[in-house]
């Protein structure tokens, strides 16, 4: 691992000899000053124009703890697009931050290999009632316990208002003040690396917050007009001026991995993200932080991608990498929640003819849609072959913070599925090749919901408000104004607190059954299947539909073993299994050797045999 030394960057804020040095990209400026607070004195020093739109100045009047603003023209005062820290929110001054302050204590921590990944996801403000980086930290021995080897924080960079998700960030470089202060988060990161496990953050590339984000008054560059997205001009990516945006990117990117130690990063919704050059900022981003980390550690990029891109996680001759370890599967997600609930309005229509049929292959061949064409989508072909990639390539979910809070309500499964259909899919994926993820709370059975939530000015309360009821105005059973108007406001305060867990909950009964199955499943999971799964270098798998709601499934896992299950997910028991060859590893049910070829409704088995099929 590396020293304490801080992240050096062509922009913002950093300490020097005698000084701080400031620069800001400013290209469409005609000056640009640097304004120091000192108590109730403001010091304006002015900057130096560049060369391509730059402006900079070294001064001895700022030191770590001075807070700052840019002045534009003379006139309007705006924080630094690259701040380290915003103690007052999207609109206050910029801190500037001793980065090389914090006393790291993991030299020794090299990471972890994929392989041995079982994420958790989790929302730093409601994950606990403290709402910060010290109540994660508090229960880091608790993950350790249950199985996680990685944490994945849904995005912290500074947002505006009290609470948010977290992807309305307008400050890439600075952790919300809301959360802690930049050592806060360090010291949590540090805690995760003493007790093996992995930390990875969720950034947002494709876009900025509605509210906080000053560019377009001296930096318009920043976007083009060239391509549209859902939030207006798209960034700029690969029109004129692009250089110094993609730079920006990229070094956010090296930032976290370097500066706070973080272990990898996952791509928020890639897909809308605008770029027609070549190499395509995804390609570039990925290139320049694989030659940045060698060998010195493991190091995971990850991606969310609607276009299902297989191109992007590439392995090369030796069988790593090329560019992104794994993706987000929404396919296997959607699939599973089609058989569970029954749901088939929405993005689910995709999966309403024959989810198991999905399923399968989405265990034995990473995603079920590689190009063909996608009704919700009204017939546009959708994603590209998979097959040759490894499971490992694909992260399994049955829950995360889109699937439950882009509901109406943000139901969890738990409310719409029964325990025993629950457990089946449970047992399915978390003993699959694939690496699990679980979303904070489920491992107890949490049932309480993960609506969206949000605290912007006042400017914005209507549209945001209204925006959200007119999402849902198109489904059938918000045709009636009073169900419509029974949509949690995201702005409400009330909304949040409801998301916000309860441990106290994981304690009881109901409660303590889903944590001894997740425990139990995962500890098989760390024994059993992640030795095996190094060194396998393709889908060695298969599977056949046994009926409509039945299938059997086998990988050959690196060891030569093979790995099979058997899952009906329907209501009806299905015959014709035999198991008596085959060595039973985990079962939903209790076996009757009289009635060993019966798989019963919502059962799952898993084999385990070592060598070729019996």
């Amino acid at each position: 691992m590396s020293d304490n030394a801080s992240y050096h960057m062509p922009f913002g804020a950093e300490l020097q000899d005698g000084g701080v040095r400031f620069r800001l990209w400013a290209p469409a400026a005609r000056s640009v000053d640097v304004c120091l607070n000192h108590g109730a004195q403001e010091i304006i020093v002015p900057m130096n124009a560049v060369a391509d739109g730059w402006f900079e100045v070294t001064t001895a009047l700022a030191r770590s703890g001075t807070c700052y603003r840019f002045r534009i023209n003379g006139d309007n005062r705006i924080p630094d697009p690259a701040s380290r820290f915003q103690p007052e929110d999207v609109h206050g001054p910029s801190e500037v931050i001793d980065s090389a302050s914090w006393n790291w204590q993991d030299a020794h921590w090299k990471g972890r290999s994929w392989e041995e990944t079982v994420i958790y996801e989790l929302h730093v403000g409601s994950f606990t009632s403290e709402g910060n980086f010290a109540g994660v930290l508090e229960k880091l021995d608790y993950l350790v316990d249950l199985g996680i080897t990685a944490i994945e924080l849904m995005p912290v960079a500074d947002f505006p208002g009290k609470r948010n998700w977290g992807y309305d960030g307008t400050y890439l470089f600075a952790p919300d003040s809301r959360y802690g202060r930049p050592d806060d988060l360090k010291a949590l990161i540090d805690a995760a690396h003493a007790r093996s496990l992995m930390v990875f953050l969720d950034v947002v590339y494709n876009h900025f917050g509605p509210e906080g984000n000053y560019l377009h008054q001296y930096a318009p560059q920043f976007f083009t007009e060239k391509h549209s997205t859902p939030w207006g001009a798209a960034i700029n990516f690969d029109d004129e001026y692009s250089h110094w945006v993609r730079q920006f990117y990229i070094h956010n990117a090296l930032y976290w991995l370097k500066e706070y130690h973080v272990d990898g990063l996952r791509l928020d919704a890639v897909h809308a993200i605008m770029d027609d050059s070549q190499p395509d900022i995804l390609t570039e981003l990925s290139h320049r932080v694989r030659s940045a980390f060698p060998n010195e550690r493991h190091i995971h990029l990850i991606l969310e991608n609607d276009h299902n891109a297989a191109h992007y996680l590439a392995r090369d001759a030796a069988h790593k990498p090329r560019a992104y370890v794994a993706q987000w599967n929404d396919d296997i997600h959607h699939a599973l929640h089609v058989l569970l609930t029954g749901e088939t309005g929405g993005y689910y229509m995709d999966y309403a003819q024959n989810p198991v049929s999905q399923l399968g292959r989405c265990l034995t061949e990473g995603f079920a849609y590689q190009g063909e064409s996608s009704l919700y989508r009204d017939g546009e072909p959708r994603g590209e072959t998979s097959r040759h990639l490894p499971p490992t390539a694909f992260v399994s979910f049955l829950q995360n913070h889109d699937q439950v809070g882009n509901r109406a309500f943000g139901e969890r499964i738990q409310s719409l599925a029964s325990p025993t259909r629950i457990h089946a899919t449970v047992a399915l994926l978390l003993l699959a090749p694939s690496p699990p993820l679980l979303f904070m709370g489920e491992e107890w059975g949490c049932c309480q919901p993960f609506p969206f939530f949000c605290d912007f000015g006042p400017d914005l309360v209507s549209a945001v408000v209204n925006g959200r009821r007119e999402e849902f105005a198109r489904f059938p059973e918000f045709s009636d104004p009073d169900a419509l108007a029974r949509i949690p406001s995201p702005m409400d305060e009330n909304t949040f607190r409801q998301a916000v867990l309860n441990w106290t909950d994981c304690d009881r009964p109901e409660h303590a059954f889903w944590l001894r199955l997740y425990r139990e499943l995962l500890a098989l999971r760390h024994r059993e299947i992640m030795p095996r799964l190094r060194g396998m270098t393709r889908q060695s798998a298969g599977f056949s539909q046994l009926n409509a709601h039945a299938l059997s499934a086998y990988w050959l896992l690196a060891d030569d073993a093979r790995l099979s299950v058997y899952a009906n997910l329907g209501d009806d028991a299905y015959g014709g299994c035999d198991f008596l060859s085959k060595i039973i590893l985990y079962t939903t049910h209790h076996s009757d050797r009289n009635h060993i070829d019966i798989l019963p409704p919502w059962s799952v088995i898993w084999c385990l045999n070592e060598g070729p099929e019996p």
